[in-house]
């Protein structure tokens, strides 16, 4: 069988990098040698050699997180490339990136939301109106960030003059969103035009985090992940199908994983992820092995959805 000729993306230049390294490393171990001839790449050093090389790319899988990663902006070259890639393509990646354009997208879908404002940079913020509409305790985060860069959850009114002016160093649009203290969960969708949510993953960040932050994410043993999660089978029906509606509502493909918080029995949408994170442990990985894909496994099925062989 001729090998397909993979160029594996993973680096660039957002506040992920490491992350992105760190994952690129894992998938790099636990892709099938004898399924693929593959070639590194960091976009933040090697756009050009990935032109240049584009006639001998079959394939690009993406291992990229926020800015120029994961919002659309390296899909869009590597469509002009025609090279097939994984995930969604610009618009889902650049839609999904933004928080606010996703918010409205999902309420256009009838998929429930917290309640939420949005600002620019140049606007002039009422912190006063901010507070009435939304009360305290609530959560202030860039429009165009991902792994919880810059977001903050305000308990204090004193504290959100700090919170608004940290978001805004990562992003000239930010989003300040009603805080629900709910049972934090998250679902997997695969597939390209069949769409098979995953098991819901419950997520218990440990008692040092408000929330399921950066350090939450990536320090070992600070969160506990438990797959399936403990939820009776109507809200894991209910999880799933709102997991497959977003990623339908922000015209999604091959896979995507959705944040949900579960609170007094209402379910809410947060965000939508189109580059999950992709270690062996991580969430989206956890959830494809407890339904029977392997890691490696997994990434042969997105592979062969990026090429659209199914």
């Amino acid at each position: 069988m001729e090998k397909i000729r993979l160029a594996l993306l993973s680096g660039g230049d957002s506040s992920e990098r490491e992350v992105s390294l760190s994952s690129g490393n894992q998938v790099y171990n636990a892709l099938d040698r004898d399924k693929y001839q593959i070639t590194r790449y960091d976009p933040k050093t090697d756009l050009l050699k990935i032109v240049k090389d584009a006639d001998k790319i079959d394939a690009a899988l993406l291992i990229l997180h926020g800015p120029n990663g994961e919002d659309g902006t390296i899909q869009g070259l590597l469509d002009l490339l025609k090279i097939p890639y994984q995930g969604a393509g610009v618009m889902g990646s650049s839609v999904a990136m933004n928080k606010v354009a996703a918010k409205k997208l999902y309420q256009q879908a009838d998929i429930p939301v917290p309640a939420y404002l949005y600002f620019e940079k140049h606007e002039k913020l009422d912190t006063d109106t901010c507070l009435q509409t939304l009360g305290l305790p609530l959560v202030v985060k860039p429009a165009n960030a991902g792994s919880s860069v810059g977001i903050a959850i305000v308990n204090d009114e004193r504290e959100l003059s700090s919170a608004i002016k940290k978001a805004f160093e990562q992003d000239s649009l930010i989003l300040l969103e009603e805080y629900i203290r709910g049972i934090e969960l998250t679902c997997g969708v695969l597939g390209n035009i069949k769409l098979e949510p995953l098991p819901v993953i419950e997520i218990i960040p440990g008692h040092e985090y408000d929330f399921f932050d950066y350090k939450a994410k990536y320090v070992a043993g600070a969160t506990e992940e438990i797959c399936p999660a403990r939820i009776n089978d109507i809200v894991k029906d209910q999880v799933q199908a709102l997991a497959v509606a977003a990623h339908k509502a922000l015209f999604l493909k091959g896979y995507s994983r959705t944040d949900i918080i579960l609170k007094d029995k209402n379910l809410y949408v947060l965000e939508t992820n189109t580059i999950p994170g992709m270690t062996e442990t991580s969430l989206y990985p956890q959830a494809a092995n407890a339904a029977g894909y392997s890691f490696s496994g997994l990434l042969d099925r997105l592979i062969s959805l990026a090429m659209d062989k199914e």
